[in-house]
């Protein structure tokens, strides 16, 4: 890479430390902004900069937003006795994409995985728990994947809900074992929720 100028070298460097992007395919990307679309760079780097000083987590979901509350919690017409538990934002996104769940969302940002050190403390479970703690929520729905750290934390929140008087349910099995949430068809999302089964206490 050292045949580069430096300015792409940095580019480069910056684009590989994306998810998914190696080397190779951040040295086509960066050759083609900087040789090819000069302004698709100058308002690719706009966007980027906007987006990393507007965009927040929601103050009750933890999905993203640019106000305090995300347009899914100010939204009044929702089912207030509905709250699905997912891992990221973009298994919102895909929930959403359906269009059939109206109640509201709560956005772990991790998954209960201590073989990988990441325990309940590295998750937004205290603040489900303290969502709860009111009378209005009548259902948690576990919409975590079909993995082993998936299946390990819906049963390690259900176990918590259950403890405190609140139902629990899980995405009926139409998802694929070892799938992500993000990646599933709207058809087998739509029939997991119309699915799904009370989780044990």
């Amino acid at each position: 890479m050292s045949e580069f100028p430096p300015a792409m070298q940095k580019l480069i460097v910056e684009l590989s430390r994306l998810p998914s992007i190696g080397e190779k395919t951040a040295s086509r990307l960066a050759y083609h902004l900087v040789s090819h679309d000069r302004k698709l760079g100058i308002s690719l780097s706009e966007a980027v900069r906007r987006a990393v000083e507007s965009v927040r987590l929601c103050e009750r979901c933890y999905y993203l937003s640019e106000d305090p509350l995300c347009r899914i919690c100010s939204n009044a017409s929702r089912d207030a006795a509905l709250i699905c538990v997912v891992e990221k934002p973009m298994d919102l996104v895909a929930i959403e994409r359906v269009g059939e769940y109206r109640g509201y969302f709560h956005v772990l940002h991790g998954l209960w995985a201590p073989l990988k050190g990441q325990g309940p403390e590295q998750m937004r479970l205290a603040e489900l728990l303290e969502r709860v703690k009111d009378q209005t929520v009548k259902e948690v729905i576990l919409a975590t994947g079909s993995t082993v750290e998936g299946d390990a934390t819906a049963l390690y929140i259900a176990k918590l809900l259950a403890e405190r008087g609140i139902k629990s349910t899980r995405l009926a099995q139409g998802m694929p074992k070892g799938g992500e949430l993000e990646y599933a068809d709207d058809v087998t999302l739509s029939r997991a929720f119309a699915g799904r089964s009370v989780m044990g206490g």
